[in-house]
């Protein structure tokens, strides 16, 4: 097999109608602020039970096609000493892993951050794919405020983003492009609609600089949403016509899917906006889907409160996220499902 064949096999195994791609790549500082809340020390043990948990939630497969992971999952077992990549290619479900190290400010650009990790991607790479990873994910940040993000971070994240996926291409593995503009802020549907479309045009622009092939990539962007802290809220179909807007005049039609993440939203809201996506817009030539972290997992967090007694009814409630996910993705999701087992 070829290494374009090992791209496409893997395209087609995560582009599924009716399913997306649980984002459990937390590194340890990150899982100890989700453990925080449910008064659970974030040790090994307590994160290998957590993952081994989600991912052998049963039923999950029927609408979860892909896991990004975190590097310490790569050489975790679960309880019947199987490898955890393993436990999920069993499944049918793609394992993946996160590749960028974290952010740090851009030089010279005030406000504005750049994501680490380029240093010996390639090898890390290679090892991860031996590990059992057939795709990877890296992620620049953009804040939104009167002066950010600057023409410099723009061109600079979008530089970054291309040089990982040309990386990922050159070793067979599938990259997961994510551009998040963040949704932290005062700013207005229109201003992130603004910076959101400036974002995606770099991001294709410096892809096809670095001939990255579309058909073999996913783009993980945010929704267009307004700031968090914005006065003004807007609707799911709002939401949905502003980010359709946008994408429909950056992103070609060759990328076979556009995952978004849920990016500060509550798990319904999440549901409701990719809901009204491919409800309201079926003829986008990509497939509509979610890549979603806490809009999944915060229910099942809730319901564990770190006990074994709770594994069951914790999957349930992971069940029950991926199954309405899935629903949104057909466009299929109703309100009044959340009130359903």
């Amino acid at each position: 097999m070829t290494i374009a064949d090992e791209r496409q096999s893997t395209i087609e195994q995560m582009v599924q109608r009716g399913k997306g791609i649980l984002a459990a790549d937390e590194s340890q500082p990150t899982i100890a602020k989700r453990f925080a809340p449910i008064n659970v020390e974030s040790t090994e043990e307590n994160r290998r039970a957590y993952r081994v948990l989600l991912f052998t939630a049963l039923g999950i497969e029927d609408y979860i096609s892909a896991v990004i992971t975190f590097e310490e999952t790569l050489d975790q077992i679960s309880d019947d000493r199987v490898l955890l990549p393993e436990v999920l290619a069993r499944r049918g479900i793609v394992p993946g892993i996160k590749v960028d190290k974290g952010t740090g400010p851009l030089a010279l650009a005030s406000g504005d951050l750049i994501t680490y990790g380029l240093d010996g991607l390639a090898e890390r790479l290679r090892h991860y794919k031996s590990q059992g990873a057939r795709f990877a994910k890296w992620r620049e940040v953009y804040s939104i405020s009167e002066h950010n993000p600057t023409a410099l971070g723009i061109s600079a994240n979008a530089e970054m983003l291309a040089r990982y996926a040309a990386a990922c291409q050159e070793q067979g593995i599938v990259p997961i492009v994510e551009p998040e503009v963040l949704i932290d802020g005062d700013h207005s549907l229109a201003r992130c609609t603004e910076v959101t479309e400036a974002v995606q045009k770099e991001i294709f622009y410096a892809l096809h600089r670095h001939h990255i092939v579309l058909e073999h990539m996913i783009l993980k962007p945010n929704m267009v949403l307004p700031g968090k802290d914005h006065p003004v809220k807007a609707s799911p179909e709002e939401i949905a016509a502003a980010t359709l807007r946008v994408f429909r005049r950056t992103v070609p039609a060759a990328v076979p899917s556009i995952n978004f993440l849920s990016g500060g939203l509550s798990p319904e809201q999440a549901t409701a906006n990719l809901n009204a996506m491919n409800a309201g817009y079926p003829d986008v030539p990509w497939l509509l889907s979610f890549s979603y972290g806490r809009a999944l997992q915060q229910p099942v967090l809730q319901a564990w409160q770190g006990k074994a007694e709770n594994i069951v009814t914790a999957q349930q409630a992971m069940l029950k996220r991926a199954r309405l996910n899935g629903a949104a993705q057909r466009g299929e999701y109703l309100a009044s499902m959340e009130a359903s087992d």
